[in-house]
């Protein structure tokens, strides 16, 4: 999934990013380097197939620590302080910062030990792969259905709701150990509204004809 979100994150993310600015009227400078796109991509291949074979060691660590350098240097170029008043953007980048920084807590878990960044799995699942699909799905569902790439304001909650849950449930446990069930509840109802946001919001979109009158 992650190798998934790298590819295909990799194309899209940018250039959903430099159509956004350029329709403001602002400069791209979007910035893609072919070694730092070999490094990133060639890292995550490794971590499938280094995972598969010696899961939670430390060469695992490693590759995970490589990994995070790649995809922080290869997030660096795609200006995304520059997409924060645009909620349908930024939740991509948000998503996909979220990669870098799991991989990163990965490695200083196994590597160091460190108890704080035990939670590392769920900054990709929750932080990288539902944030994912719920920007993805928010963004196709408009495009292919005639509207225009504008989410309502209750979806930019749920964004927030959603990038909530993967907060509390990875540092929630360091941060309050002795109410870890708490954290993992509260992450739970975070991740519950956010996607019951989405359902409503989108299932009159998804059952209705499209808007601009075209078949599908």
């Amino acid at each position: 999934m992650l190798l998934l979100v790298t590819v295909i994150g990799g194309r899209i993310v940018p250039a959903f990013t430099a159509n956004a600015l350029r329709a403001r009227g602002i400069a791209a400078e979007i910035t893609t380097r072919k070694p730092v796109e070999v490094a990133t991509i060639g890292s995550m291949a490794l971590a499938v197939v280094v995972d598969a074979l010696a899961p939670g060691q430390q060469a695992a660590g490693l590759v995970a620590l490589i990994a995070a350098l790649a995809q922080a240097v290869r997030l660096a170029g795609w200006r995304s302080l520059r997409t924060f008043d645009d909620p349908i953007v930024w939740v991509l980048h948000a998503a996909y910062a979220w990669l870098p920084l799991g991989l990163a807590l990965k490695a200083v878990h196994l590597l160091a030990g460190a108890p704080w960044a035990a939670q590392w799995l769920h900054a990709l699942t929750i932080g990288v792969a539902a944030m994912m699909i719920m920007a993805v799905m928010t963004r196709a569902s408009l495009g292919h259905t005639g509207r225009p790439l504008v989410v309502a304001r209750s979806i930019a909650v749920a964004y927030a709701l959603l990038l909530g849950a993967a907060l509390v449930r990875v540092f929630g446990p360091a941060l309050l150990p002795a109410s870890y069930l708490a954290t993992v509840e509260t992450a739970a109802l975070l991740w519950i509204a956010a996607f019951a946001i989405y359902v409503a919001v989108y299932a009159p979109i998804l059952t209705r004809e499209r808007a601009d009158g075209k078949p599908g």
